[in-house]
This record gives C-alpha cells, structure tokens and sequence, in this order.
C-alpha cells in the first residue's frame, strides 16, 4: 500500500514522522508514544533513562570518529497540541492523522499535524537508527512530555539523566535561523462567580458564533495581530446587550492556553420585540470588524441564528455585566516590543480561553516576555482587573526565559556550518515563545544550546503544516554539525 511520505526525502526522518502521526501523544497522554519509544530502544539494544515525569534519554554510544568525543544532548518533546475544525470528527485520542500533500508542504487533513515536535523527535529516532559505523559523538537523546501545556516535563526534569552539557534543541519553526533565546511565560487562571436566574418565558433562543479565523501559536504569531474569537464574541456580545432586551445563556471560546482562539460560541435570549435591534447589533459589529481585520482574517464568519434550546436558567444582569465587563477589559496581543532587538516581540498575553459553568466562569490568560520583571508586572495587571470584577485568579509560577549567549562554542559551530549550506550568514535569533532550553539550562548548569529545525507554519491550529523541502535541509544540517562535534 502506498503512503503519502513515499519518495520523500530523508526517507529515514519520514519514515519515523509518519509513525509518530499514527500514535496518539495528546499533552499530558503521552502513554502510548513513551511505551513506543522504549520498545524502539530495546530492539536495537539502546540503553535507556528515565525520570519520575516520563522524561526518556536514549542513549547512542559513540561511533566512528566520535567514539571519544563529547557527550551531545538531542532534545525534542513527544507531545503535540491537538486543534480540529469544527466540522472534524477526528478522536486525537485514538485515531491516527489523515496526511496529505499540497504545494509542497505536508498537512493533516482538518486536525493539527504535529510537527512541533514529531519532527525534531522524527530525527531524533533518525540519529539513533543510523548504521553503527556512522560518525557521530555520544548521544543523549532527551524525549520530554508535556510541553505544550506549560513545559511540565522539562519543570520536572531530574538532570542527573543528562551527562552532556552541549545540547542541540530540535523545536525551532523557520529554516535558516538559529535560535538562541526564547521568552519566558506563565498562566493565569481567573474565575469570576456568577448567579442565575429562570430565564424569562417569552423570550426567544439565539446561537451566535464566531468561526473561521486563523488562531496559531500565541508566541511565535502574535505580531500579526490575528482575530481572537473570544475578543470578537465578547465585544458582539456587549453590542447586543447594550441595544437590546436580552439575557446572556453561556458562553464558551478556546481551549489551549498557548494557541489564539480560532472559535467562540454564545447562547442569549431575545425579546420577541428586539430581535431585530439584536440582529442589527450583532451585523454592525461584525461589520466593523470585517473592517479592522478583514485582510487578515478574509475566513472570520459570524453567525446569528434562532435555536429551539430553551434553557431553564440565564445570567443575572450584574453577573453578566461583569462577565463581558472583564473579557472586554482583560488585555490580548502585544503589549511591547523590545527597544533592543528590532521586530522582536518583548511581553504579550493571550486572551485564551473562556468557559461557564454553573457557577462560575473560568477564563485563562497566557503571558510571556523575555523580561521576568515585565511578565510579572502584567501578570499583577491581570490580577488587578480581575479583582475589579470581583473575580479570584490562580498563577502558577512561570517558566523562565533562555538568555542569549553570543560567545556560545555551539552558536559558532553551527554557525559556521549554517552559512557554508546557505550560501549566507543564518539569521541568529530570539523567539516570543517558550523554549525547553530556558527550563533544561536552569537543571544542568553549564549546558551550551542552541535551537534549529524546518520550516513549521500554523503551529497549534489544523492549518499547520511543514515545508517538505526543508526538513532534507535541516537533516543534513543536524548530520554535518555531529560530524564536526565528533572530531572533538
């Protein structure tokens, strides 16, 4: 039977990606992948190291001319955020990916394609299937879990598994650049109580959503100034309550902290006699927003329909006041750039999610800056305005950032290496994102990092996707620097 990966180039690299896409690794499921990668291990007689967490290192001993060279960590995370469209009826828990190829890039058909990080784990399994008489250093090949959800294996790491202190991280998303710092981040989990009351008899059911925007990774695509659904809903929500009779039901957008809302969906009830100010609302907001972010988000649709769902119970005035009150306060997108690094996003939040319960709504705010002193100020901010509203907010502490070393020696092995494959110098760069390699320096002192790897767009939204061309780039870039460590 053909499969889509037939032809494609490294066909070792493929080969492993592709089964990685036929095992669930939900974050915080990663059962099935670990149990993978052990029996992986033991049939090629690969010892193995383990921590508490679920933290895996499979060890390659040194070949060829690397046999006495120094130990070099491979690091990637097994897990991968899990985002479907609407309309997919794909179970992460269960079903393997449906792979396809258009122009070039690698997809999955309606669901996220794991990319971040199957491939950097992809040529991890690669490395570690190469013939014995291969040069190559020592390795220590580091499987983390859980990273998408706020980096808890590498929080856990017990660095007494790790022997090397030069690490090469596998987690960057644009071929051509080397990443050498990363932002640092943390949560905040605020829940605001609410009280309800019967819903009014004569009213009538409506569903409003807004679909079709592009989400992405709240880091790495957060200067585009994409559409945030939940923004969108709440600021449509307040237009009708505002010019109408009407009564909020629930609300609910979003669900990963680390990825820009794509969806959000609301229930309210409308007097029969203010149907059509509600629905003149609800047009003239989505109008004006059409307008504002149009040319970035030509797929946002914004739906007002009738619903036959009556629901027994609604918002009071002053819980539902207070509701759209807070999302429409609580702040999404940049908030500075750096004055040191031009372009570079330096603080941001990610209004993330929103969901009701009985009695209480929970809504969840991820923050990051390369700055620690910075991402806790904003994180105070949020508390204040959630405290306004009378709402209580739990913070976890945050993940710290990885800090630049310019005089790195495997900054200037791989930069050398780098420019000799590009024809020019690569892009040496700092990303608004969390990196492990933050995290893992702090548990290892005197680890030396860098991070690279192939071009990854759309990360945690089914739009993701990974330039085919580019990963037989980034192998032979990960096969040359080894070859050079293995001479040392």
């Amino acid at each position: 039977m053909t499969s889509v990966i037939d032809g494609l180039k490294p066909e070792i690299v493929w080969k492993h990606f592709e089964t990685l896409t036929k095992i669930p690794r939900p974050s915080k499921h990663e059962d099935k992948i670990l149990k993978y990668l052990r029996e992986f291990a033991r049939e090629r007689k690969l010892n193995i190291r383990e921590d508490e967490t679920g933290n895996i290192v499979i060890l390659r001993p040194g070949s060829g001319k690397g046999k006495n060279a120094s130990t070099i960590i491979i690091q990637s995370h097994v897990d991968m955020v899990c985002e479907k469209n609407r309309d997919s009826n794909h179970d992460f828990m269960n079903d393997p990916l449906k792979l396809y190829i258009d122009d070039g890039w690698l997809k999955a058909e309606g669901t996220t394609l794991g990319a971040d990080n199957g491939i950097g784990v992809a040529a991890a399994m690669a490395l570690l299937d190469l013939p014995a008489d291969t040069s190559l250093p020592p390795l220590e090949c580091l499987f983390t879990v859980d990273e998408e959800t706020g980096l808890t294996g590498a929080f856990a790491l017990n660095g007494e598994i790790l022997k090397g202190r030069t690490m090469l991280n596998l987690d960057t998303e644009d071929w051509g650049e080397i990443c050498i710092g990363c932002a640092g981040g943390g949560d905040s989990s605020i829940n605001l109580p609410i009280e309800k009351m019967p819903a009014p008899s004569d009213y009538l059911s409506f569903q409003l959503s807004v679909e079709g925007l592009r989400g992405g990774h709240s880091g790495v695509d957060i200067h585009e100034e994409r559409g945030n659904a939940v923004v969108f809903i709440s600021s449509i929500i307040n237009n009708v309550l505002n010019n109408s009779k009407s009564h909020l039901i629930s609300i609910e957008g979003g669900d990963k902290h680390n990825a820009i809302p794509r969806e959000a969906f609301a229930t309210l009830y409308i007097h029969p006699e203010s149907v059509s100010d509600a629905q003149n609302s609800v047009s003239n907001r989505a109008r004006a927003l059409k307008k504002e972010f149009g040319s970035v988000e030509p797929n946002m649709n914004v739906k007002f329909t009738g619903s036959d769902e009556l629901p027994e119970k609604c918002l009071t005035k002053q819980s539902q006041t207070d509701l759209v009150g807070l999302l429409r306060t609580l702040p999404h997108g940049v908030l500075k750039y750096s004055h040191d690094v031009e372009g570079l996003v330096e603080t941001s939040n990610n209004l993330a999610s929103v969901q009701i319960s009985e009695n209480k709504v929970t809504i969840v705010c991820s923050t990051r800056s390369s700055i620690s002193e910075a991402l806790e100020s904003q994180r105070e901010r949020i508390k204040i305005m959630s405290r306004a509203f009378d709402a209580t907010v739990e913070q976890e502490e945050a993940y710290p950032g990885w800090a630049p070393n310019i005089n790195s020696p495997i900054l200037e092995t791989t930069t050398k290496i780098y420019t000799d494959l590009l024809g020019k110098d690569p892009h040496i760069c700092a990303i608004h994102a969390g990196l492990e390699c933050g995290v893992i320096g702090e548990k290892v002192e005197g680890m030396d990092m860098v991070s690279f790897g192939p071009t990854i767009k759309g990360p945690h939204s089914p739009d993701e996707r990974v330039e085919i061309n580019s990963v037989d780039k980034f192998w032979h870039l990960l096969l040359k620097i080894l070859r050079e460590l293995a001479k040392k």
